[in-house]
């Protein structure tokens, strides 16, 4: 069953075209990474899915359901049941990290307190931060900080979990244990959409890599494949240069 369905979604920013008609689906438990050089439509496309930013043509479902939809009006239901995170953190600085995992579910989705504050110190001790509950973001690393603005994410238990670049503000040592979380995600069925220029990563988490360039799907194939044996030529030129750099 697909979970998501992206049927000729294109978007422009004023004259500039950043989605090309991108047709994509993900079925239910399937990780699909996307990768490309930046300015691609990677991270559009994702902020499109989730209703961050208004598209211009096509159409995106939820299990069979238009996001356009009655049913998804208030984009909070979207919300809840597709999970974003961005490279930023986003986290609330005034507010503890208990406090920043149970606020969506609480003032949101109308989950009790004790009920929000639960699945959170659960979530917290998954990840090795049940100790950090009471402590603020900025006494936090940028590797707690992005494995905080993770577990806010599933707090609302989401049926999609989209990833935009989770390691990019990462010192390279703390890259490592991020990525460890997603793949123990994966091994646990969650449905995932990774915007990523970790290869390896791409290789080793991803059922399906799809390479965007001009806001356009030019490849997707099984990661084996499209790192082996890429049939478009701006794929193995991308690619090339990803291994003369020394990233693949």
């Amino acid at each position: 069953m697909d979970r998501i369905r992206i049927e000729n979604v294109t978007k422009y920013y004023g004259e500039n075209l950043v989605l090309d008609a991108v047709n994509l689906s993900v079925r239910e438990h399937e990780v699909v990474c996307l990768i490309g050089a930046s300015g691609s439509g990677k991270s559009t496309l994702l902020r499109c899915v989730n209703k961050l930013v208004p598209f211009d043509h096509g159409t995106i479902y939820l299990d069979g359901v238009s996001i356009a939809a009655d049913h998804f009006k208030n984009n909070n239901e979207l919300h809840k049941r597709v999970g974003i995170v961005f490279q930023a953190y986003n986290l609330f600085p005034h507010i503890n990290v208990l406090d920043n995992v149970t606020l969506a579910p609480r003032k949101v989705h109308g989950v009790t307190r004790a009920e929000a504050e639960r699945r959170a110190h659960e979530l917290l001790n998954m990840f090795g931060l049940e100790g950090y509950a009471r402590s603020y973001p900025e006494r936090l690393s940028g590797g707690q900080q992005q494995r905080v603005a993770i577990v806010r994410a599933l707090a609302t238990q989401p049926d999609v979990l989209m990833l935009d670049e989770v390691t990019a503000a990462l010192d390279p040592e703390l890259i490592g244990g991020v990525l460890k979380i997603i793949k123990d995600l994966k091994d646990k069925g969650m449905t995932m959409i990774i915007v990523t220029h970790e290869m390896g990563f791409a290789r080793d988490v991803a059922d399906r890599v799809c390479f965007l360039e001009g806001g356009r799907i030019l490849e997707e194939a099984p990661p084996d494949k499209l790192f082996a044996k890429p049939e478009n030529p701006r794929t193995q030129q991308f690619l090339q240069r990803i291994i003369e750099a020394g990233r693949l």
